[in-house]
């Protein structure tokens, strides 16, 4: 079922404003058999070439999206899509899997994750599952609590799982939002809290001046309080593209903010996950081999341009009022990442830099402790400390002619999905994705449907064990071995960046 509404279109009066929920239909007939629209956004086909500037946070999401036909966008999107066996009643009580896409906190849609492989595999292994996506608001939640028993799943077995800004959604999620009242579980691909970068908002004020400039009619409330009123009478293709530009030379758009006491972010996530003040839900969190790789720019060639990208990932030092602080700690950073190609991301290539800098390849080894491996090693420390059953991966197949890529985000989504195409890498071998991507959704619909990826139904499979504060360790997901390994990789710059996270802006 296809395209379920959710929340009334965020038209009109409605536009930025919380979603308002759709509970029912009316009694009325829904054709459920087309996508819903994604959200109103600006979709632009890509240069793979390593040549390109294009590596950076503000563009690469439109590679997942460019692999596949570009969605319908409207902003009537607040919709859902259900993914079920054939012949399931209501009152079957399924477990619920339910899959929030990434792309940056900008672009993305539903339509781009067919879940029917997933669903298909789950038959197969003896555990039946639904499947559920929806387009961003979150209200979706608790339309899934309301509805989804109506449709054979169980409300009280829901899994919450997503990649990227996904993963940082639910993670964000966890920090105080009572999550526990819609979900039992969640799986966090390639993101966690603090992936992103938290700011304040003060600290976002110009690229919104900036935005607001773009739109004419709304140019002179960047200081008032009228900004949103007079948002909501502009048309929304002139908001998408006043968006689009005001962001294309920013590192961080608009993301999750931290709001201050009492807010849905209140605090720095290290801050909170200290004093445990996070949801005590089980979760599994992953990262792959090479999460850096998309997020450093390639004219990245000398120490100097090295040094400004460090800086651009250390939000919680103003280099104008402490400049000696944020040299000393881009100079320490530069220590713990030694001038060695053969220690820079790709991992494992040696001398090779692909045509690239070796300062390149010392920034993507960077920037994938700082966004990603270090934040998932700091969460999942945080969370076992205070008693949270929690399950670590590190993902390290490789991927086909990826290049100076290596093995990079997001190419663990086609193998959850089952299907090979689903984002812009390519499996390096049909048969290694044959073999892998069986044991990785049933690694995935076991905790769903048991919140223990060990079942022993499905394929057969190394024992994935806990992370535990006395037994840290990950399962490597290769397909020539899927085995249990020490989390110990970069120990010494992960601890660093973890010791000081709020300079991070973890």
């Amino acid at each position: 079922m296809l395209g379920l509404p959710f929340a009334q279109p965020p038209l009109s009066n409605l536009r930025f404003r919380s979603p308002v929920p759709v509970t029912t239909l009316n009694g009325s007939t829904f054709d459920a058999t087309n996508w819903g629209a994604g959200c109103p956004q600006v979709l632009t086909e890509v240069s793979l070439s390593p040549s390109s500037e294009l590596w950076t946070r503000r563009h690469h999401p439109t590679l997942m999206i460019a692999q596949t036909p570009s969605p319908v966008l409207s902003e009537d999107c607040l919709n859902l899509n259900i993914f079920r066996p054939a012949g399931t009643k209501a009152g079957a009580k399924l477990p619920v899997m339910v899959w929030i896409y990434g792309g940056d906190f900008r672009i993305g849609a539903a339509a781009s994750y067919n879940g029917s492989t997933l669903v298909t595999h789950s038959i197969t292994r003896g555990t039946p599952i639904l499947y559920v996506n929806f387009n961003y608001r979150l209200a979706a939640l608790s339309w899934i609590q309301e509805n989804i028993e109506s449709f054979g799943g169980d409300k009280k077995k829901v899994t919450l799982f997503g990649e990227s800004a996904g993963a940082i959604a639910i993670a964000d999620l966890f920090l105080n939002s009572n999550l526990e009242k819609y979900i039992r579980g969640a799986i966090f691909e390639s993101g966690t809290m603090g992936s992103n970068r938290l700011l304040l908002p003060s600290e976002g004020q110009g690229l919104w001046t900036s935005f607001l400039s773009l739109v004419p009619a709304c140019a002179n409330t960047s200081t008032t309080f009228n900004s949103f009123e007079c948002l909501r009478t502009v048309p929304v293709d002139v908001i998408v593209n006043a968006h689009a530009t005001a962001v294309a030379t920013t590192v961080v758009g608009w993301t999750p903010t931290i709001d201050g006491p009492g807010g849905f972010i209140p605090e720095l996530p290290s801050k909170l996950m200290a004093k445990g003040h996070f949801s005590r839900i089980p979760f599994i969190s992953g990262t792959n081999l090479d999460e850096g790789t998309l997020f450093v720019d390639t004219s990245v060639t000398t120490v100097d341009d090295l040094r400004v990208y460090i800086a651009s990932q250390l939000p919680g030092i103003n280099p104008e009022s402490n400049p000696a602080q944020m040299n000393a700690t881009i100079d320490r950073m530069l220590e713990l990442y030694p001038d060695d190609p053969a220690l820079g991301s790709p991992f494992g290539t040696g001398n090779e830099t692909f045509g690239l800098s070796k300062e390149w390849k010392r920034g993507a080894a960077i920037s994938c402790d700082v966004n990603f491996s270090g934040v998932r090693r700091g969460w999942t420390e945080a969370a076992s400390k205070f008693g949270v059953k929690t399950y670590a991966y590190l993902f390290t197949d490789p991927q086909l002619d990826s290049g100076f890529l290596g093995i990079p985000h997001a190419s663990e989504v086609s193998y959850v999905y089952g299907t090979p195409t689903i984002t812009f890498v390519t499996p390096a071998s049909p048969e290694a994705f044959a073999s892998l991507s069986p044991v990785i959704m049933d690694y995935w619909i076991s905790f769903a449907a048991t919140l223990d990826p060990n079942d022993g139904k499905g394929t057969k499979r190394a024992h994935w064990k806990p992370f535990t504060p006395e037994y840290q360790a990950l399962m490597q997901l290769h397909a020539d071995n899927v085995t249990m390994i020490p989390d110990d990789f970069r120990i010494a710059p992960i601890a660093f960046i973890n010791r000081y996270a709020p300079l991070f802006g973890h």
